[in-house]
C-alpha cells in the first residue's frame, strides 16, 4: 500500500467513525442505539425500525454505480431473507461522498435502472442477475427500493467533522475545545472499541451510555485522535489552551507528572524540573508576588527522588520538600512559604500523593492542578474551587512540549 493510499483509507475509517458518532448523537431516544460492523457498518436501532447503513468515503475518485453495487447486492440478499422470514426486516442506506460523478444518479433509481446497474454483474466472462439468483419479483423489488436509501452527496470530511464536534457542544455543553479534545477523542475510542469486538451483541452501544461514556474531563492519549490530529499538533493544541498566558498570573499551579520507569532518564526528568521553574515562577525583585510552582512526580522510588533532588541542589537549583531536616514530618507549613528573589526558592517538590492533597488543601490562593498520566490518572482530587486538569501522554518528552 502506498503511503498515499494508507491516508485515504486511514481518512475513510475516521470517516465512518465520525458518521457513527453523529449517528449516536441523533438519535431520539436515550433508549435508542447503534450497532457497530453488524449487518452493515453501522446499524441504527429505534423502537420502530433499524436502518443498516453502509459508508463510503472516495474525495478522491469520480462516483460510478459499481463502486455501490456490492453494497446494494448484498442488501438485495439481506432482504430476500427478510422476506423468507429468515433475517429481519429492516431499512438500508448507502451514503457516501465522492470528487464527482453525482449527477448520475440525479434520475433516480426505479426498479429497472437497480436490475442494470446494480444487480446485473459478470462472472467468469457470463453476465448474472442477482435479483434472479434471489428470485425477486419487481414488485419485491419496489419494495427493496422503499426501504433503501441512497445518498451520494454526504458531507466532505472536514465538513462532518466539524458537525460532530458541535453537535457533541450542544448535547453536553462547555467550549468548542472540550467537544473536541473531551468528547470527541473519548468517542473515537468508545466508537473504536465497540468496532473490535468479537460478539455483535457487544458491538451495541445506547445513546444514554453513550454520552455517559464520553462526558469526562480526562484528556486521553487515543491514538486514534492523535493519529487524526498529528501528534505535533496535538500537543501544540493543548500547550495553547492551557499553558499560554501573556500574563501570567501568580497561581499556586501543582504540576504532576508520571514516568516510565522502563525509559526512564534522569536528566530528562531534570530538565523538566528547569523547564518548568523558568516559565512557571516568578522571582525578580520587583515582582509584587513573586512564586514557582510545586511538582510531584509518579513511578519513581524514594532512593532516585532523593538523589534527584539532591543533584539539582549541589548544582545549585534550590528547592524544598516540606521536611525542614533529616527525619523531621512533612510541614505543609514549610512547603507553601512563599518563594521570594531573597531566598531563591525555584521549585516545590511533593515527594508523596498525601503530601499533594494536604497542600493543595492548605493553599489559600488560586490552585492550578496539572496531572500527566500514562495510564490511568493516579491523583483523584476534584473540588469545584480547584481546576484539576488530566491529560494522559505517551511518554515523559511530552510533557515538555505542552508546558
Amino acid at each position: 500500500m502506498t503511503d498515499r493510499s494508507a491516508v485515504d483509507t486511514i481518512r475513510g475509517y475516521f470517516y465512518q467513525f465520525d458518521l457513527s458518532i453523529f449517528s449516536v448523537l441523533q438519535l431520539t431516544s436515550p433508549d435508542d442505539s447503534i450497532e457497530i460492523e453488524c449487518t452493515e457498518d453501522i446499524d441504527i436501532r429505534t423502537a420502530s425500525e433499524v436502518t443498516a447503513t453502509q459508508c463510503k468515503y472516495y474525495a478522491k475518485t469520480e462516483y460510478n454505480h459499481s463502486v455501490i453495487k456490492d453494497a446494494i447486492k448484498h442488501m438485495a440478499s439481506h432482504f430476500k431473507e427478510s422476506l423468507d422470514g429468515t433475517k429481519p426486516k429492516i431499512a438500508y442506506s448507502i451514503k457516501g461522498h465522492y470528487e464527482s460523478g453525482q449527477e448520475k444518479l440525479d434520475g433516480g433509481v426505479d426498479v429497472d435502472f437497480l436490475k442494470k446497474h446494480f444487480l446485473t454483474y459478470t462472472k467468469d466472462k457470463v453476465i448474472c442477475h442477482h435479483h434472479l439468483d434471489l428470485e425477486l419479483s419487481d414488485a419485491d423489488l419496489n419494495e427493496f427500493l422503499v426501504r433503501l436509501t441512497i445518498d451520494i452527496k454526504a458531507k466532505e470530511f472536514d465538513q462532518q467533522f466539524r458537525e460532530v464536534v458541535r453537535a457533541l457542544q450542544v448535547a453536553l455543553g462547555g467550549s468548542l475545545f472540550a467537544a473536541e479534545y473531551f468528547f470527541y477523542n473519548n468517542a473515537l475510542a468508545v466508537i473504536r472499541d465497540l468496532s473490535i469486538k468479537a460478539s455483535p451483541a457487544d458491538r451495541a452501544i445506547t445513546k444514554k451510555q453513550f454520552l455517559a461514556r464520553i462526558n469526562t474531563s480526562s484528556i486521553l492519549f487515543n491514538e486514534w485522535f492523535v493519529e487524526r490530529k498529528g501528534k505535533k499538533a496535538h500537543l501544540a493544541a493543548l500547550r495553547k489552551e492551557y499553558f499560554t498566558e501573556l500574563n501570567v498570573p501568580p497561581y499556586e499551579r501543582f504540576f504532576m507528572v508520571e514516568v516510565d520507569s522502563d525509559s526512564y532518564e534522569r536528566g530528562d526528568l531534570k530538565d523538566l524540573f528547569h523547564d518548568l521553574s523558568r516559565k512557571w515562577a516568578k522571582l525578580s525583585a520587583r515582582e509584587p508576588s513573586p512564586f514557582c510552582p510545586y511538582i510531584y512526580v509518579h513511578g519513581v522510588t524514594d532512593s532516585e527522588l532523593l538523589e534527584l533532588k539532591r543533584e539539582l541542589s549541589n548544582e545549585g537549583f534550590k528547592l524544598v520538600d516540606g521536611h525542614d531536616f533529616q527525619g523531621a514530618d512533612f510541614s505543609h507549613q514549610s512547603i507553601t512559604q512563599t518563594a521570594t528573589h531573597g531566598n531563591g526558592i525555584r521549585i516545590k517538590v511533593l515527594n508523596t500523593l498525601s503530601n499533594v492533597e494536604k497542600t493543595v488543601d492548605a493553599v489559600t490562593k488560586t490552585r492550578r492542578i496539572y496531572q500527566f498520566h500514562l495510564g490511568s490518572c493516579y491523583f483523584q482530587y476534584d473540588k469545584p474551587a480547584i481546576r484539576h486538569i488530566k491529560i494522559q501522554v505517551e511518554r515523559l518528552s511530552d510533557v515538555k512540549s505542552i508546558i
